[in-house]
């Protein structure tokens, strides 16, 4: 079985503004295979950024059928034991990323970003490509 993919929100961004973007093909091939899950924090980041009705719809669209994973106390939980480690080794790391990489965490699933951040966090996995796809 395929690993579940949590497609962080600086992916998405590129996926809608550079549709030949490497990041791009590789999550439509992502999409194509049915390996790409949605959460929460990602969903409303990605809405924050709407300019007028016509992204709107493109991206409702394009988010609507994915599977959605919900966020539990647990993952709240893990979040703010995440933060509190991080912090102190002297990082921070925004909240809801850390939000993102706990969900993900916990539902064993990667994390497809472009976030360097990411890689301090303990216990995450994530999703590397091949450049050429």
């Amino acid at each position: 079985m395929n690993t579940r993919i949590v497609v962080d929100t600086s992916v998405w961004i590129d996926f809608f503004i550079h549709p030949q973007a490497s990041v791009t093909l590789q999550l439509k091939q992502l999409l194509r295979d049915r390996r790409v899950v949605l959460v929460g924090m990602v969903l409303a980041e990605i809405l924050q950024g709407i300019k007028n009705p016509r992204e709107s719809k493109q991206v409702r669209e394009t988010l609507k059928n994915l599977p959605f994973l919900e966020t539990p106390r647990t993952v709240w939980q893990r979040a703010g034991d995440l933060s509190a480690g991080l912090r102190r080794q002297g990082l921070t790391i925004p909240l809801s990323d850390l939000v993102i990489a706990a969900t993900a965490i916990g539902e064993e699933a990667e994390v497809f970003t472009r976030d360097p951040h990411f890689e301090k966090v303990p216990g995450i996995k994530l999703y590397t490509f091949p450049e050429s796809v």
